[in-house]
């Protein structure tokens, strides 16, 4: 299968060599290049593509922005943010906003496409080191972005199983849980999710196979209506079920 994705950057020679880059493999096409987040809005719904590697700082509409408008528009596409500043404020604005995924302009071109490719099969990209930055900052309390005005209230951390309303406020976009319970397992799955662990770990903290924890996984984002895994934990911290 091959990736549709969408490059957004204010600046011409990036996009150059992120194209470069990402023609460079059969299986990734760019199929448009904006410079703002205005353009970003308007390639994106002329194009559909699967991802879109988004700039933060630009000009008329930052990334963002931007990707909080096509998250609540119900893009499909999952949002990539490529950004200088590894900061907490930057990644977690980014976050919230509904982005899949946050890579340093200063990765590799290895690093890129295999960005690219995890989030177009529907996976979440954060290093669990980047997770727990974006957890403690939650646990903080420090400087956290409140969440809109259409998000589910926060929840009590009762006894499994847990109540898993709607998540609007961590951009999980359209598709929000229907309300159904988490079961015990999937409660556990989720508090090691958010953890840092990957399924792999979670199989063998819990000595069951990977795909099962797939699947928990899976039962936990449709139940949550988080967009991924990333956002699964930031909803779980927001409604004290992460501990």
């Amino acid at each position: 299968m091959t990736l549709r994705v969408l490059l957004v950057d204010d600046q011409p020679l990036i996009r150059v060599g992120f194209t470069a880059i990402l023609r460079s493999q059969p299986d990734l096409e760019v199929v448009g290049e904006a410079g703002d987040g205005e353009d970003a809005l308007r390639l994106a719904a002329e194009t559909d593509p699967d991802v879109i590697c988004m700039d933060v700082q630009m000009p008329r509409l930052d990334g963002v922005e931007a990707t909080r408008r096509l998250v609540a528009g119900g893009t499909r596409a999952a949002v990539l943010i490529l950004t200088t500043f590894d900061t907490d404020e930057a990644l977690f604005a980014a976050l919230t906003a509904g982005a899949a995924g946050f890579l340093l302009k200063s990765a590799g071109p290895e690093e890129l496409i295999e960005a690219v490719r995890v989030l177009g099969r529907g996976d979440a990209l954060l290093d669990p080191q980047v997770t727990r930055r974006v957890l403690q900052r939650m646990t903080a309390g420090a400087g956290a972005a409140p969440p809109p005005a259409d998000a589910a209230p926060a929840a009590p951390a009762p006894a499994d199983p847990l109540p898993a309303g709607p998540a609007r406020g961590v951009g999980s976009g359209a598709g929000a849980g229907d309300g159904v319970g988490l079961t015990a397992r999937e409660a556990e799955v989720l508090r090691a999710m958010a953890r840092g662990l990957s399924n792999g770990e979670i199989a063998r903290e819990l000595f069951v196979g990977e795909a099962t924890v797939k699947t928990h996984v899976s039962n936990v984002l449709l139940k949550t209506g988080a967009r991924d895994r990333v956002h699964a934990v930031i909803w779980a911290f927001q409604r004290g079920m992460a501990g």
